[in-house]
């Protein structure tokens, strides 16, 4: 694969700014465009204010590249296709720099940010049922056949997550439609469609969301609005946080609604996600699995998404811990809300309505 030692960063046509690698090869360089200084918007108010500075990512998490950045990158599911996919070229895809990486994205990503040049690579854009996008996902991610690992890449859209998906649009809209894992039981489509009802009966934004042949769940996705790319990124990327050791609090996650927000009942959305969250054992609550948008300057909390119960979680606690706590109880969800001026009288009120709403999935933990 070649060599590229320069990436323009891009928003609806515009230049964002310059990426380069700092001359060890090991760690992204950004410099924001003097037109975008003048007329746009910090794409990750932490980590790069809208400054002419240079900015330099470290090393670790993201192996030299700035959270931002790595958010448009494929991960788990899409990673695992893509490893395999250059392996079928005889490319190395453990040796490529950040900047090869996000070629290959190049304008094919979530999300609105685009990268360019971009490395053209074979395409394939037909389309299966899904039934039969379901059977190749399970014979690739089984090692049985990969065949149809180019297929599953591109219709993925360089989507996140562990689990198989693809992008699908119809008369209704665009959607990312959802598979089993080799391990997942078959009625997953099934069980999520049913967290995201009880979800919204606590009060809790999700997407629009339905199941195709009464098995896919396919949620909408909220990173376009009338066919207009947003920019999204995930508390992750903003925090600088890795999925792989994960150490996030619910604390810090509100805080950070309420620094990007200013709005303190997006902050008490996070809130009752949080005791959403807990009450339904969803533990695979990590730091990619919140976001928030930024349309027209201004940023906002995205819809929940990935609502479904991992009992399991991170040896049994949250990868997201409440007050420190993996195994958290009311009273420190209450003392993170404080945290940020959500009074415990508040706090109680929202608790109480979460765990009312959603009985039927209530985790074992909290039935007394």
């Amino acid at each position: 694969m070649n060599s590229i030692s320069k990436l323009f960063v891009k928003y609806h046509g515009k230049t964002v700014g310059e990426l380069t690698l700092t001359p060890d090869g090991k760690r992204c360089v950004f410099r924001y465009d003097k037109e975008w200084l003048a007329s746009g918007f910090s794409i990750s108010p932490l980590d790069l204010p809208l400054k002419s500075d240079f900015f330099i990512a470290p090393e670790r998490p993201f192996w030299g590249n700035f959270g931002i950045f790595e958010d448009s990158l494929p991960d788990g599911y899409g990673r695992y296709l893509l490893h395999k996919m250059l392996r079928q070229q005889g490319i190395d895809e453990s040796q490529l720099t950040p900047l090869q990486r996000l070629s290959i994205v190049g304008n094919s990503g979530m999300g609105a940010l685009c990268y360019e040049p971009e490395t053209k690579m074979e395409r394939t854009t037909e389309m299966l049922s899904f039934d039969h996008l379901q059977q190749l996902a399970l014979e690739v991610l089984s090692e049985k056949d990969d065949k149809g690992t180019a297929l599953l890449y591109y219709n993925s859209g360089n989507s996140g997550g562990c689990r198989p998906k693809c992008l699908y649009h119809d008369g209704e809209g665009d959607w990312l439609v959802k598979f089993r894992h080799t391990y997942d039981p078959k009625d997953l489509g099934l069980r999520e469609f049913k967290h995201n009802e009880i979800a919204r009966k606590c009060g809790i934004e999700v997407p629009d969301f339905k199941l195709f042949d009464g098995k896919y769940f396919a949620t909408r996705r909220f990173d376009l609005i009338d066919g207009q790319r947003l920019h999204v990124a995930t508390a992750g990327a903003l925090l600088n946080e890795s999925i792989d050791f994960p150490k996030l609090d619910y604390k810090t996650l509100l805080h950070l609604t309420g620094y990007l927000t200013q709005d303190p009942k997006q902050v008490e959305a996070m809130f009752r996600l949080m005791a959403f969250n807990v009450f339904t054992d969803n533990k695979d609550d990590h730091a990619k699995n919140f976001s928030f948008i930024c349309h027209k300057g201004r940023w906002h909390l995205a819809p929940a998404y990935d609502l479904t119960p991992v009992p399991e979680g991170y040896h049994g606690e949250h990868a997201t811990s409440v007050n420190g706590n993996g195994k958290p109880t009311i009273d420190d969800m209450l003392i993170v809300g404080e945290s940020i001026r959500i009074h415990k009288k508040r706090g109680m009120e929202i608790i109480d309505f979460v765990r009312e709403h959603c009985k039927e999935i209530l985790s074992k933990d909290y039935l007394s």
